[in-house]
Order: C-alpha cells, then sequence, then structure tokens
C-alpha cells in the first residue's frame, strides 16, 4: 500500500516529466512549422521553452518530489545514498510513463498521429560522447547547486540546458526517459529507436562516474 505522501512523490514525478516531454516535443514541432526550413531557428525555438519549463516544473515540483524527471539523476542520487532503492525504482517508472504520455499530449495537440516512431538519425562517437558530457554536466550543475545556492538549482538546470542544446553535438538530451520518449516522435526533436540504446549508455555511465567525483569536489569547505 503507497501512503498518501508517496503517491503524492510519484504524481509529482510522472507530471513533471510529462508537461517537460509535451513541451520538448511541442515546441520542437511548433518551431519546425515556423522556422520555414532554417534549423537553426527551429533548434532556438525547441531551446528557449524546454529551458523555461525545467525553470518553472523544478520550482514548483522540487519540494514535492526533489523534481528529478529524470533516471541518470535518480541513479546518482541512489548511489549518493539519498534515495532508497524501492523508491528510486518507483521514480523511473514513472517518469518514464510520464514521458511517453507527454509525447503522445504533444501528437495530440498539434493534431498528429499519437503513436508514432522516429526516423530522426542520431548515432556515432561523436554525439554518444556529448551526451555523456551533457549528462556530466547537468549532474554537476545539480549538485554543486545544491551545495552551494540550493534557492538557485531551477535556474541553473534551466540555463544549463538551455546552453547544452547548443554546446553539444547531440543537443543534449541528457536523460534515459527523455531520450525513449523521443523515440517515439517522427518529428524535430526524436531520435530513431535504435540509436536511443547509445544515448542512454552514455547518459548512465555519466551518472555512475560523476556522484563518485563531484562528492569529493563539493565536499566540505576549501580549506585543506
Amino acid at each position: 500500500m503507497i501512503s498518501q505522501k508517496s503517491a503524492r512523490i510519484l504524481v509529482a514525478e510522472f507530471a513533471g516529466t510529462m508537461l517537460l516531454l509535451a513541451t520538448v516535443i511541442g515546441s520542437g514541432i511548433m518551431a519546425e512549422r515556423l522556422a520555414g526550413g532554417n534549423i537553426a531557428v527551429a533548434l532556438l525555438g525547441n531551446t528557449i521553452p524546454t529551458g523555461a519549463i525545467l525553470y518553472v516544473l523544478i520550482t514548483i515540483f522540487g519540494p514535492v518530489s526533489g523534481a528529478h524527471f529524470n533516471p541518470a539523476v535518480t541513479l546518482a542520487f541512489f548511489i549518493r545514498r539519498q534515495i532508497p532503492v524501492k523508491l528510486a525504482l518507483f521514480f523511473v517508472v514513472m517518469q518514464i510513463i510520464g514521458g511517453l504520455c507527454g509525447t503522445f499530449l504533444a501528437h495530440f495537440m498539434f493534431e498528429m498521429p499519437v503513436l508514432q516512431m522516429s526516423t530522426n538519425l542520431r548515432s556515432g562517437s561523436a554525439q554518444w560522447g556529448a551526451e555523456f558530457v551533457a549528462t556530466f554536466g547537468l549532474l554537476t550543475v545539480i549538485f554543486g547547486g545544491i551545495r552551494w545556492r540550493p534557492e538557485a538549482v531551477s535556474t541553473l538546470v534551466a540555463l544549463y540546458i538551455t546552453a547544452a542544446y547548443w554546446f553539444t553535438s547531440s543537443t543534449s538530451f541528457a536523460n534515459p526517459a527523455v531520450t525513449i520518449a523521443r523515440s517515439f516522435t517522427d518529428s524535430f526533436s526524436g531520435i530513431l529507436p535504435a540509436h536511443a540504446p547509445g544515448f542512454i549508455a552514455a547518459q548512465l555511465g555519466a551518472a555512475i562516474i560523476a556522484p563518485l567525483l563531484l562528492g569529493w569536489l563539493f565536499a566540505g569547505d576549501t580549506k585543506d
């Protein structure tokens, strides 16, 4: 039996991830339609709403669940022993389901087939490396923000993802649930399902390494 508190936490993870994906996919569809073939303009139109919604979602759902919305973040917190294994597994399930629902919601709002598969090619060592960098950077921002400026975490994450859309060759998925969900949209934001495992492996690799290094980096004060 799940307590009311646990239910609220899981619903927050579901709703936050759903709204995140609805924004990522929906803004990608809108941007592609309005950009007139200019990919840079389309990417900008996809970037700004994503950064904006992250600030909003982390601000409103952070006090409820911690606002992970990301299995890589949940894994990192588990490695740091800040979330129990059972709850972490529930988080991941709700994040994946929420992400898929957000994708389907975006398709519905733009009068597209609700269920579809991406044909957008995203593969190769450069993009896998970019996903490792994007995810490691995201975790650095989260744990550094929690350590030094906890009240600014929502702003820091939103700004980081906004920047990472442009400085990484993969456009910074940095999230296994997002990657899975984006394999189910044949739109600007999509990724071919066969290419998703490479992205997810890089993201999880960063999620395993980052907590160990960052735990040392952000420990204590700056004095020897």
